[in-house]
């Protein structure tokens, strides 16, 4: 993992004085509550429903596990003892005061954390695969490449105060697990005829109020001009992206009236400027950054031990888990693990002060001291040994973390709704509580397969709900909460945006209509084929059909 130098630790040190003095200005009543408000955004603290809430920083959702303790003892002494795992890999926490965040943030700076350019205008955090430098279709490891974005637009000067806020993912495999296809900027990692490694660049994709699909500018672009194409493109959008409606604001907005050709023109009309300068990246330098995430002390190890095929024989429970919760590894003997946030009566995402602890415990005990952040919403420790993987499963039960649902309809994706923002039009917590207890029977839900389900609280889309392959939204009716359901969304290689089947549904009835479109699924599913198979195939009218038929 990447290990600050004295710069970084400089930038982050002076930004914990700089905010203390800011808050006492404004506690103090030198400061308005409008010249408080883009500094405190510019350190990730927002004014949610019912308290301020901190969201810190988690950069591509790496954490060390004395990391995750620190944050841990946060959430003990600073909050209410739990905090919540995001969709761009970062934490929240829900309940700080406002007076002691200079306080958090100083603690954060001790184990090489910040809440920096967690909101605001600018370039926020980059994510990418939780399985990045374990999968076995890297065609290239993207953290280093994400720590070098990082770098660059962290507080940079050109880039502070965009149009909107800006959103960079990276994925280096074949298959599309960062969601690049819905990012303001989306890099996928390509080889080209000659056999190079480069970055296909899309831009202009986004979820929210105006859902949009990235179009590709750019087919290939060597790794060396990453920066500066970057920059070419933020320069372009920093010109001519709206500032008079924030609705209007996104880059996806502008690709769209530009058109793609005329947005790519423009792109590379400012790259001649500056492509070959010294933004451009020297081997060396690529070589740098790559030192900090080499693989780790791994053993050489046979592939399926004869303890690991006598414990999946032995116990159906693990066998279940194992198969849900465990992802191949690129070396042979060692699997990656996600450890599920996911357990029906608690908030998606959601993990506690003795859940953090228990994780950091686990990360040590049974790996390299590493976990990952992943966009689901879960965590993933990405080095077990297969032999220990019995032993850790019986611990993660302990713990909460072993509900084999990973990539199944309560593997939830949340965003917390209104029971805290207080953008949300619905709460969307005790909703997702309900599906969950509606499909807790593990053989039904393990014969529906795989299906992604997303829940956004509002059209700000905090939980990715267009992508899912049954998403659900939060509406105002007249003061009251409605949920409206899409069908047909997906992340990945084949990105979709999913479409809404009809009027929307009260909250009681949220489940019923899951459980008709299920039976629907059943009845038309082809031979193994997924629930996004079959919406495809058959379109979203026959679900239409038969969960509004008491209205016909």
């Amino acid at each position: 993992m990447y290990q600050y130098d004295e710069v970084d630790h400089r930038i982050v040190r002076e930004r914990v004085v700089q905010f203390r003095d800011q808050t006492r200005r404004y506690l103090a009543g030198e400061l308005s509550e409008d010249e408080f408000r883009p500094l405190r955004l510019m350190n990730g603290l927002y004014v949610q429903r019912h308290a301020p809430m901190l969201r810190v920083a988690i950069p591509y959702g790496h954490l060390r596990s004395g990391q995750l303790r620190k944050l841990a003892d946060i959430a003990r002494r600073y909050d209410k003892g739990y905090g919540h795992f995001t969709t761009r890999q970062n934490i929240q926490f829900n309940w700080p005061e406002l007076a002691r965040v200079p306080d958090i943030l100083e603690e954060l700076s001790t184990v090489e954390m910040h809440a920096i350019q967690t909101s605001g205008n600018c370039v926020r955090n980059t994510t990418t695969d939780a399985f990045a430098g374990v999968a076995g279709d890297e065609l290239l490891d993207p953290r280093p490449w994400c720590e070098i974005i990082r770098q660059w637009s962290t507080l940079h000067p050109e880039f502070t105060f965009l149009p909107r806020k800006f959103k960079i993912a990276v994925s280096g495999s074949v298959e599309d697990r960062a969601a690049t296809r819905v990012h303001d900027i989306g890099l996928h990692v390509v080889r080209n005829e000659a056999g190079e490694v480069g970055f296909r660049v899309m831009v202009g994709g986004g979820l929210g109020r105006t859902p949009i699909v990235g179009d590709v500018v750019k087919d290939f672009l060597p790794t060396p001009h990453l920066l500066t194409y970057l920059d070419a493109v933020l320069r372009v959008y920093n010109r001519f992206g709206r500032r008079d409606n924030k609705y209007k604001a996104r880059i996806k907005i502008l690709v769209k009236a530009m058109t793609v050709e005329g947005f790519a023109a423009k792109v590379e009309d400012e790259w001649l400027h500056i492509k070959g300068g010294p933004a451009t990246l020297r081997d060396e330098d690529v070589a740098h950054y790559a030192s900090f995430f080499t693989d780790p002390p791994y053993q050489t190890l046979q592939a399926n031990p004869t303890e690991l095929q006598a414990s999946l024989e032995e116990d159906k429970g693990f066998a279940r888990w194992a198969e849900r919760n465990t992802r191949a590894h690129k070396r042979p003997g060692y699997r990656s693990v996600v450890l599920s946030l996911k357990r029906a009566g608690v908030p998606p995402g959601d993990i506690s002060a003795e859940q953090m602890d228990a994780a950091a415990d686990l990360a040590d005990r049974f790996g390299f001291g590493e976990l990952r952040v992943a966009h689901e919403q879960n965590l993933v420790l990405p080095d077990v040994r297969e032999k220990d993987l019995h032993a850790l499963w019986l611990l993660a039960r302990e713990h909460g973390f072993a509900t084999p649902n990973i990539g199944l309809l309560t593997d939830i994706i949340c965003c917390p709704g209104g029971d805290f923002c207080s953008l949300a039009n619905a709460r969307s917590i005790p909703v997702a509580e309900a599906i969950q207890q509606t499909f807790e029977d593990m053989d039904y839900l393990y014969d529906l397969g795989d299906i992604d389900c997303n829940f956004s609280g509002c059209m700000n889309a905090c939980g990715h709900h267009h992508i899912g392959n049954i998403g659900i939204l939060g509406v105002d009716k007249n003061g009251e909460e409605w949920y409206q359901i899409t069908l047909g969304g997906s992340q990945g290689s084949a990105t979709s945006i999913g479409k809404v089947i009809g009027p929307s549904f009260a909250q009681a009835d949220v489940p019923k209509a899951f459980t008709t479109i299920m039976s629907v699924y059943l009845e038309q599913r082809g031979s193994g084929e997924r629930f996004i198979e079959t919406v495809r195939r058959i379109g979203i009218e026959p679900f239409k059909e038969r969960v509004y038929a008491k209205h016909h």
